[in-house]
């Protein structure tokens, strides 16, 4: 019988220590962990969900969460709560299997983010009881898609209430790592990313101003 617990701290371990951990996932993923029991299923059904090519020329949302959590592990030391940080970088998209839709040849995800706030909680709270750790983890989950929001003035940019729930710097890296995590990267196309990062917190420092 599967120890729930056991797998919750060798997940922990791996995300804390492993330069690439995404190597551990895919072994995890190969022994069939993520196809036989609850919560894990939940990351499993994101190999079968699929995303738009242009903007994520890596294939399913598994591929991209495991580019993710391997460019997360080389900014974990700049967080200041680095095991929240790399569980939000796990789930980030865990709400995508349940809102991905194709409409007239687009494939749309939308209010993945919302969905994903709910999903990464009721995940974990099947790991832990830490409560503060569940809220800290499903907030970054709820905000990462603010940077694409803010940038480019979209209705869905929530400035107020994102900084109230979780702190700017660590969404921006969390945001950094999630568009790091696309397949194979251009020098122009890291300095573009890592440009849309800088305005994201420069717009926000400078509401706060207001």
């Amino acid at each position: 019988m599967l120890d729930i617990k056991q797998v919750y701290e060798e997940f922990n371990k791996h995300l804390m220590e492993d330069e690439k951990p995404s190597i551990y996932f895919n072994e995890m993923l190969r022994k069939g962990l993520f196809y036989k029991v609850s919560p894990f299923n939940m990351l499993g059904d994101l190999i079968n969900t699929p995303q738009p090519v242009q903007h994520h020329p890596e294939g399913n949302v598994w591929n991209h969460t495991m580019l993710v959590v391997d460019r997360a592990a080389q900014h974990r030391a700049e967080s200041k709560n680095p095991r929240v940080f790399m569980w939000a970088a796990l789930l980030h998209d865990i709400g995508k299997p349940s809102t991905t839709k194709e409409r007239k040849g687009k494939v749309t995800s939308y209010d993945h983010d919302k969905v994903g706030e709910k999903l990464s909680a009721k995940f974990l709270k099947q790991l832990t009881d830490d409560k503060g750790f569940i809220d800290s983890v499903a907030r970054m989950v709820r905000w990462h898609m603010q940077t694409l929001f803010v940038v480019k003035d979209m209705p869905f940019a929530d400035i107020d209430t994102m900084q109230e729930q979780v702190e700017l710097e660590e969404i921006a890296l969390l945001s950094l790592s999630d568009r790091m995590g696309r397949g194979k990267m251009t020098p122009e196309k890291e300095a573009l990313e890592r440009e849309n990062i800088d305005k994201f917190v420069q717009k926000c420092r400078l509401y706060r101003k207001k």
